[in-house]
């Protein structure tokens, strides 16, 4: 950034500016535009996604990108939007994201990898629960749903296409707020409003529509828009069984359109082009750097307490229940001996705890921990353990699988009563499933259940 500012490097910024201003920009917005299906920036969750692309078409001057080359890069910047490759340490990542564009034959298909190592490509069902129009996968639906030609629900008119203010997209409930509040979906109970608001309850709508659009129930709604424009459902990929359409099949009607949206959005990206994948090994601190995610989660300590300066076995507890959540999901990796401020203090405190204050006792009292609340085989073959060290500090990574059968956590409440919770990876927090929840997502994620 210094250089960038100097007076001597003034001709050449203006140089460069003036060729982007004149070509490069236009280019790639028109890429965007007529082959992404984005026709605005308020559809982009971070906008700095552009940049590589922009890069990248600089640096092959006169020369335009060729199909295959507009393709991956689009299929990149929609991982970099639903991964949200940008959301945390921008300079670092966007540093190394455009050493990449500058260097590699192929870097989308390298960038593409990088992503995955710190987050999984495929979108899984239940990414959609609770989810409002915030989040970046309400931007891939629309595009998704632009490419598909989708028609707006009450008008039949193609989103793709609209022209006017009174036809700019809007998004509306299918089924209306104002009913599901009346039936139990209010602010006042947090899970159930996130179920009313969840994106899996909208559809893509032109402006003029959803003004007219009246409170109806989503099963006379529904019906209606079924006559009026026959397939226009099936584009939004809104469940055409009528059943789920009734208001006491609310719950249903949301699993059902989670799991459609999760498989055409899979194949819609994978089909938008071939990528040569590599294998990619992420450096262990820039994964620190990377901050907590769904995959990453760190902690302090296992059991000292910093703030009481002694041995707190409540820390414990928060161990197993973050290995069982990665481990009822998808895996991921607990990193001990570095803050949530991503600063690398190492095991000391936790070594003194112990009787010969090395890493074999801090494992063997890891594992007697997890043995004891989750059985030996699981400790034994869902578990990686190992003490690498960075900038002379030695920490623990431990690397949990994703497991074959649910793992519940045993908790006592302020009354010193046992029960049993199912903690869930969401986000980089691990929160304890409502039993409802917890039943429907032991059905859909476990085989042995199905």
């Amino acid at each position: 950034m210094e250089k960038l500012h100097t007076t001597d490097n003034l001709p050449t910024i203006k140089q460069v500016w003036s060729i982007l201003e004149s070509n490069t920009l236009d280019y790639v917005l028109n890429i965007m535009k007529s082959q992404a299906y984005i026709d605005h920036s308020k559809e982009i969750n971070s906008v700095y996604a552009l940049v590589p692309i922009i890069v990248y078409a600089f640096d092959k001057g006169k020369e335009n990108l060729s199909q295959d080359e507009i393709k991956k890069a689009i299929k990149w910047f929609y991982y970099s939007q639903i991964r949200q490759r940008y959301i945390s340490q921008l300079p670092q990542k966007l540093d190394k994201d455009l050493k990449i564009v500058a260097n590699e034959k192929n870097p989308f298909d390298k960038l593409i990898a990088l992503i995955e190592v710190e987050r999984k490509l495929e979108i899984d069902k239940d990414e959609f629960v609770g989810i409002g129009v915030s989040h970046p996968l309400w931007g891939l639906m629309k595009w998704y749903f632009k490419s598909r030609d989708a028609k707006c629900l009450s008008t039949g008119i193609s989103i793709r296409k609209n022209m006017g203010k009174n036809y700019d997209l809007e998004w509306d409930h299918i089924f209306p707020y104002s009913i599901l509040k009346d039936n139990g979906y209010d602010i006042s109970n947090r899970i159930k409003y996130s179920l009313a608001q969840e994106i899996t309850n909208r559809a893509v709508l032109t402006q003029v529509a959803n003004r007219t659009k009246s409170a109806k129930l989503a099963e006379g709604y529904l019906m209606e828009v079924q006559e009026k424009f026959p397939g226009s459902l099936k584009l939004q990929c809104i469940p055409e069984d009528k059943e789920l359409w009734k208001l006491e099949n609310y719950e249903l009607f949301l699993e059902a359109r989670r799991k459609l949206l999760a498989e055409a959005l899979n194949e819609f990206l994978t089909n938008i082009t071939e990528t040569e994948y590599e294998d990619f090994n992420l450096d262990l601190h820039e994964m620190i750097l990377n901050g907590e995610n769904h995959h990453v989660e760190f902690k302090t300590t296992l059991r000292y307490d910093i703030k009481e300066g002694r041995v707190n076995k409540e820390l414990e507890k928060v161990i197993l229940k973050t290995i069982a959540a990665f481990s009822n999901s998808h895996g991921g990796t607990l990193i001990m001996g570095v803050t949530d401020n991503m600063e690398i203090v190492g095991l000391d405190n936790d070594y003194n705890t112990l009787k010969d204050g090395t890493n074999d006792s801090f494992e063997l009292h890891l594992r007697n921990l997890v043995n004891n609340a989750y059985g030996v085989d699981f400790a034994a073959n869902n578990l990686i353990i190992s003490f690498p060290v960075i900038d002379e500090v030695e920490i623990c990574v431990v690397e949990i699988k994703p497991g074959i059968t649910p793992l519940y956590t045993e908790v006592k409440d302020k009354h010193g009563i046992e029960s049993e919770k199912f903690y869930l990876r969401s986000g980089n927090s691990s929160p304890a499933l409502e039993t409802s929840e917890a039943v429907r997502y032991i059905r859909s994620r476990f085989d042995v259940f199905k």
